[in-house]
């Protein structure tokens, strides 16, 4: 049987998010994607030493987003409605590019996200870093395509 080719992994720095279809900022970071399917112990009648596990509740973490502090206040605003008891569903979609940042190799499909919390970028007069903000997204549905 021949040795199976040698794939390399996808590098996790080329990515750009999308906000309803259309690219939005530039993002340092991305985290939190993640899918938890809780589990329900039950106990087999008669059998009181076996538990077996069913699958339970389907939860989504939230994802964070880091970004450079611009002019822009388009994540600002649409956050502010969440502030404002007025929740904007948007359907967001993260999207891993390859190597070159070229090619588009996996998305991920967040239905129904909206800004749940936000952190202002710490400021420090005593260095020269950019300053980076948060958002923290919640969702309904993640998909992979």
């Amino acid at each position: 049987m021949p040795d199976a080719a040698w794939i390399d992994p996808y590098r996790n720095y080329n990515f750009k998010l999308l906000i309803q279809g259309v690219t939005s900022g530039h993002f340092t970071e991305c985290s939190g994607l993640e899918i938890k399917v809780q589990s329900i112990p039950y106990r087999e009648a008669g059998k009181s030493q076996v538990v077996h596990q069913l699958p339970g509740q389907v939860e989504y973490g939230a994802v964070s987003l880091r970004f450079g502090l611009t002019d822009s206040l388009e994540l600002w605003e649409w956050f502010m409605k969440t502030v404002e008891g007025n929740v904007d569903r948007r359907n967001v979609t993260i999207v891993l590019l390859d190597s070159a940042g070229v090619e588009e190799k996996i998305r991920w499909d967040l239905e129904n996200a909206w800004p749940a919390e936000w952190k202002g970028a710490p400021l420090a007069a005593s260095n020269s870093e950019v300053a980076i903000e948060s958002l923290k997204l919640v969702f309904e549905t993640l998909k992979r395509g």
